[in-house]
């Protein structure tokens, strides 16, 4: 057998090579099928071989705590393909699902939701409503799931699946479904987490599983901060990411959170400085994480930074000096004054606002109230954005206005923020 695998992925690499001009449109549509059919046959080996392997206890023989750790070191995959091929190698051990696969009638993810769904079926539907003959009802419920996976995809199929007793016995639907709710309630349990993953190009990938309760409190507390604005030129997804760390600012802000180390929590970042210049350079998170020069400066006008200042050859010249510029008395006084994000139109409140510096900290800015501006997130990297050509400053009444670009407005006269003034 293992020289046929050789073969096969020798004869693939060959075959993905090929030229493809003379095909025709039905030939390369008819291709496309027959190789997405062998790539689902190819996932049914690798699921098969992984669950030999952990029957032989291979992955724990090798040092490894879990299967996905033993196939990350063993293929080099990220962790999210690991913990995907070792949830399909559980799955596709059901001969039937297993076959349809094969077959080219369902793929692996479809052949995953069909195992769940039979899975989440209680045992004890003999219970409920006098003498059932549950077999039949597991058979019933994976027939219709099979010729389902047919007509839907796997997130569709899903949906069905959840209520697969009403297509097949529906007189016992309501009842088993209080059970088969219990029991995925208590497996979602087991199963949530938060994943962070490594950096790649300037991004982390979030990835979790969360149970329908949490989901919803999630949901709620992002949704005031995802409403619809025709100004607002973020697709969805970004405003749900800008939403959480708006969130997580504002908990790092408040009192409520554990002592990390012995300290409140805060972000803690390293910074070059050059003394001939006397200017700070890009930063590094206390996680690793290399920063721009421009996020430094921005990072410092934040409320929970502490930076370690190093010089030319890495010494540390400045380490542990907090610096919290809307904290205390400064900070109250700056929700008197500018009532929310100060940026022209913006309705953020104050607690969801950093207070930022009209001269920068790190220029040597003072941090008092006459130099400070409260900042949403977005407005706080636009001012940062030496691009963006915004400038701000304090009106005559000592309140913040913003001079904008000249693209913006040529004769650059000073916006205020009506929308908090007024109240």
């Amino acid at each position: 057998m293992l020289a046929q695998v050789q073969q096969l992925g020798d004869d693939a690499a060959v075959l993905a090579a090929a030229p493809l001009w003379q095909l025709t449109d039905a030939d390369l549509t008819d291709a496309l099928h027959s190789a997405r059919r062998a790539e689902q046959a190819i996932l049914v080996l690798q699921a098969r071989l992984v669950h030999e392997a952990v029957n032989r206890g291979i992955p724990v023989a090798q040092g490894h705590r879990s299967t996905a750790g033993w196939l990350r070191s063993l293929l080099l995959l990220d962790p999210q393909p690991a913990r995907d091929l070792t949830a399909q190698a559980t799955a596709l051990q059901h001969p039937n699902i297993r076959q349809v696969v094969l077959n080219g009638h369902a793929d692996v993810r479809q052949a995953a939701v069909i195992a769940t769904t039979l899975d989440t079926i209680p045992d004890d539907l003999a219970t409920l409503d006098g003498p059932i003959d549950s077999a039949q009802i597991m058979q019933d419920a994976e027939t219709a799931m099979i010729d389902l996976a047919g007509q839907l995809p796997a997130y569709q199929l899903r949906r069905v699946g959840e209520r697969i007793l009403d297509h097949i016995a529906p007189e016992l639907a309501d009842r088993a479904d209080q059970t088969a709710l219990a029991r995925q309630e208590a497996r979602a349990r087991k199963r949530r987490g938060l994943t962070l993953s490594m950096p790649l190009n300037g991004t982390v990938r979030i990835s979790g599983t969360l149970g329908i309760e949490d989901a919803a409190i999630v949901h709620a507390a992002l949704h005031p901060l995802c409403q619809p604005d025709p100004k607002d030129t973020r697709t969805p997804p970004q405003q749900r990411v800008d939403a959480l760390i708006d969130i997580c600012r504002l908990a790092l802000r408040t009192t409520e959170l554990p002592v990390d180390g012995g300290e409140p929590p805060q972000l803690s970042v390293t910074v070059a400085y050059d003394p001939l210049t006397q200017t700070l350079g890009g930063g590094t998170t206390d996680s690793g994480q290399r920063l721009s020069a421009e996020t430094t400066r921005r990072l410092a006008c934040d409320a929970r930074i502490l930076p370690v200042i190093l010089g030319g050859q890495g010494q540390i010249l400045n380490a542990g000096r907090r610096r919290r510029n809307a904290t205390g008395a400064i900070r109250r006084a700056l929700h008197i004054r500018d009532r929310g994000c100060t940026f022209p139109g913006c309705d953020r409140p104050p607690r969801w606002t950093d207070g930022h510096h009209l001269w920068h900290w790190a220029d040597g800015g003072p941090t008092n109230l006459d130099n400070l501006a409260l900042l949403c997130r977005q407005h706080h990297q636009l001012i940062h954005d030496a691009t963006a050509g915004w400038h701000i400053q304090l009106g005559p009444d000592q309140r913040p206005e913003f001079i904008p670009p000249p693209h913006i407005d040529p004769t650059r006269q000073p916006q205020r923020n009506l929308y908090h003034q007024r109240q």
